[in-house]
């Protein structure tokens, strides 16, 4: 893998807000929908349990998080998806959250601790604690209101997300399926060491910018990248993804997340003989501007196909 790239995605990916074609099989879907629930609306909905948002408070660490959950109609259970944003999280991917409620999943969004108002200080290190937060809000009895198979959720996250995701899955044997879209690997220790002061230094006022992420500093998040090390790395967390459902999407004109990063990932992962692993490149850029629909399609696809 070239350092130079991987240097980018390591410091540029943090810095960001966040072909070989693959298509998923057609979607498994209810009679409810004339069409794709990707990009249409259902003929019909469940009168007594229709598709609804509600408004959510979850604690992590005796902090409160925002989020909201898009409920799937029907009386369920229903399968759910936790949706993880990036750095800083400008891109939110409610409209993948959207077109895979449609598909007959929930779909949880929440911001970090210290993120976009959610209480605390924000962190990498925090960050992971708050997806293990999430996973145990969604499995508490108490929130049985919410339609939850618990015995079904995935995690998919972008960019800063995806490595949220991965991490976060691998540590809980009940995660099952987890997706990285542009996931960016922030334990490539050498490419932060081989990283121009320039770059460094571009990352430092970037990120001393972001009012929206509580306690966070450029000095603060290179100490905690270079003292977690080998523990972020995203690479040597493949052994522990045995027997889970993985789909990585990768950008081929990312300019934070290189696409080699994708790559390195993918090679890393097709090593483990117990890791199911989908994998797509598209022709897009970080936040897979031009190729929405796409996306949701491939992802939707995907939890229908090999996470129920």
């Amino acid at each position: 893998m070239d350092r130079a790239k991987a240097m980018r995605s390591a410091i540029i990916a943090a810095a960001s807000f966040m072909a070989l074609p693959f298509m998923a099989t057609p979607l498994m879907v209810s009679s409810a929908w004339a069409g794709d629930p990707v990009i249409a609306d259902p003929t019909r909905i469940d009168q007594d349990y229709p598709p609804a948002v509600a408004e959510l408070f979850i604690d992590s660490h005796g902090k409160r998080m925002n989020g909201h959950i898009y409920l799937a109609d029907g009386p369920g259970p229903h399968p759910t998806v936790i949706m993880l944003h990036g750095f800083p999280g400008n891109e939110k991917n409610l409209d993948l959250a959207q077109a895979i409620r449609r598909s007959g999943w929930n779909a949880l969004f929440f911001h970090y601790r210290g993120a976009w108002g959610s209480e605390g200080d924000f962190s990498f290190t925090s960050g992971i604690e708050d997806v293990v937060a999430a996973l145990a809000f969604l499995r508490d009895p108490a929130n049985q209101k919410l339609r939850v198979d618990t015995d079904h959720i995935a995690l998919i996250g972008h960019s800063m997300g995806g490595f949220m995701a991965l991490q976060g899955g691998a540590a809980d044997e009940g995660v099952k399926c987890i997706a990285g879209v542009a996931a960016a690997n922030l334990g490539d220790r050498a490419a932060i060491a081989e990283a121009s002061p320039e770059a460094l230094e571009g990352f430092k006022q970037y990120s001393d910018t972001l009012g929206m992420l509580n306690g966070f500093s450029g000095d603060g998040a290179i100490a905690e990248l270079a003292k977690a090390g080998a523990s972020f790395d995203l690479l040597q967390l493949a052994p522990q993804l045995a027997g889970k459902s993985i789909f990585l999407i990768g950008g081929e004109r990312d300019q934070a997340v290189d696409i080699s990063v994708y790559e390195s990932l993918v090679e890393a992962y097709k090593a483990v003989p117990g890791i199911d692993l989908a994998e797509l490149r598209l022709d897009a850029d970080h936040s897979f501007s031009w190729r929405r629909i796409r996306l949701a399609g491939e992802l939707a696809g995907w939890l229908n196909q090999s996470c129920r």
